[in-house]
């Protein structure tokens, strides 16, 4: 029998049994909480009841657990709570992430293992990947996940060396209760999930937990290229580190031009980190680099990291490369916000972009237009895009399907002379994919099989 049950006695409900929720329920269960599941699909349902797990709908009759964990995507209060939190609520029973748990078990161990949080509206994934890739490459003990990769409940229990390198979403954040970040950092804050926040200062009262419970003892490593996330650094109970991704900040890590610098000189060299191009990846690296020299690693340490990085998929990730002309798999690029990112990275592109447009379209884009040769247009909103390219002048096409964009974007690249290919889709993917991901990994395939078609007839 397993000596370590943390949970016993404890009744937990599990809702939402995706990617995380049946591995958590796993979890829990072997650290001695009685679980119960629930999911409003018949075959997650299914699946639970073949693993063991007792099934019961915690909205039916009275709410018989000590907890809810509920799964990150369904909402406990806005735009609809739902039916089971809603029961949890009125119960007075807290509503719970997977990483609050996580946190109570490595302290009921008495480990001490840092953890280590990443949140912000872009650039988390990859920071997050960054810091873990740092810290394994400098000898620390590190388990990497959260929203970013293995659920925190599927990972490792680590002793008081390691560390918990986590990506935390605004909807894992609003349901922390305990946790205490040995470093918490914030990136940037621009309109995202405003449905489920209900404004801009729901969503960022969601993201200030990033900094909750910390002392002086803690670390806040805090963005300074948005006015958002810069306000977020008054008051702070932790030591404030601030970073930015293209201009000198007092106390802090910035990159000029494409060095990495604090105040004692330079960092590292980021024209040798080929993965993270572009002023916001320079942020993303200084951030990570703020949260490694927190925790004593050295300069030497850093560079090496950084420079051997290999980057993330669907995160401006080459999928391809046709003569001189380079095709960039940005399917991570949901919004507008994450778009210009990647459009101010590049001289010339032809833009691949469309889906399911969030509020506000493309219009604050139009700084980056001039870069953009053609634009090949897909999804729902690609005929609202055409129409505020077409206001501003920019050609344009709309071909509906990324099989039909991939040929049309190569031919509009050899006809204007452009020598990259940029999917950034300031959208959304779910009217024609399963998610940004299922969307990358089609066109990386598309951009290979034009690739081998392009080496046959060459041959």
């Amino acid at each position: 029998m397993n000596a370590f049950v943390p949970f016993s006695g404890q009744r937990i409900a599990v809702v939402g049994l995706g990617r995380a929720g049946l591995p958590a329920a796993a979890r829990l269960a072997e650290w001695g909480a009685e679980v119960t599941c629930w999911d409003d699909g018949a075959a997650a349902r299914a699946a639970a009841e073949a693993a063991g797990f007792a099934l019961r709908d915690p909205s039916r009759g009275r709410f018989a657990a000590d907890a809810l964990l509920l799964s990150p995507g369904i909402p406990h209060t806005l735009p609809q709570p739902h039916p089971a939190a809603a029961a949890a609520r009125a119960a007075g029973v807290p509503i719970l992430c997977d990483v609050e748990f996580l946190y109570r078990a490595v302290r009921a161990s008495g480990s001490q293992a840092a953890f280590l949080g990443i949140t912000g509206t872009n650039g988390k994934s990859t920071t997050t990947a960054l810091l873990h890739h740092i810290l394994l490459g400098a000898g620390r003990i590190s388990e990497v996940g959260g929203n970013l990769g293995p659920a925190a409940l599927g990972l490792n229990m680590l002793g008081s060396e390691g560390a918990y390198t986590l990506e935390m979403s605004s909807y894992s954040l609003e349901r922390i209760a305990s946790v205490g970040f040995k470093v918490g950092v914030m990136l940037n804050l621009s309109p995202d999930h405003l449905d489920r926040h209900g404004s801009m200062a729901g969503y960022a009262a969601a993201k200030m937990n990033i900094f909750a419970r910390q002392s002086r003892e803690d670390f806040a490593v805090v963005g300074q290229d948005d006015e958002l996330s810069t306000a977020m650094g008054a008051g702070l109970a932790a030591r404030m580190i601030p970073v930015s991704g293209f201009h000198a900040v007092q106390g802090g890590i910035w990159a000029a031009g494409r060095s990495l610098r604090d105040e004692d000189g330079e960092i590292a060299d980021l024209r040798e980190a080929p993965a993270l191009p572009g002023a916001h990846n320079a942020q993303n690296a200084a951030a990570a680099a703020a949260v490694a020299l927190a925790l004593g690693l050295t300069r030497d340490d850093i560079a090496r990291g950084l420079h051997s990085f290999g980057g993330l998929p669907h995160r401006q990730e080459q999928a391809g490369q046709i003569g001189g002309l380079r095709f960039i798999n940005d399917s991570k690029a949901t919004n507008a916000e994450s778009a210009a990112r990647a459009l101010a990275s590049y001289d010339r592109v032809v833009w691949i972009a469309g889906g399911t447009g969030k509020e506000g379209g493309i219009e604050s884009l139009a700084p980056h237009f001039p870069r953009i040769a053609h634009a090949i247009l897909i999804g729902r909103d690609g005929p609202a895009f055409a129409a505020t390219l077409a206001a501003h002048g920019v050609a344009h096409e709309v071909v509906e399907t990324l099989e039909a964009a991939v040929p049309a974007a190569a031919a509009a690249a050899r006809a204007t002379g452009a020598a990259v290919v940029l999917l950034s889709p300031a959208a959304a993917s779910w009217d024609q994919f399963t998610g940004f991901d299922a969307r990358g990994d089609r066109f990386r395939a598309l951009v290979q099989a034009m690739e081998s078609t392009e080496s046959g007839r060459a041959a």
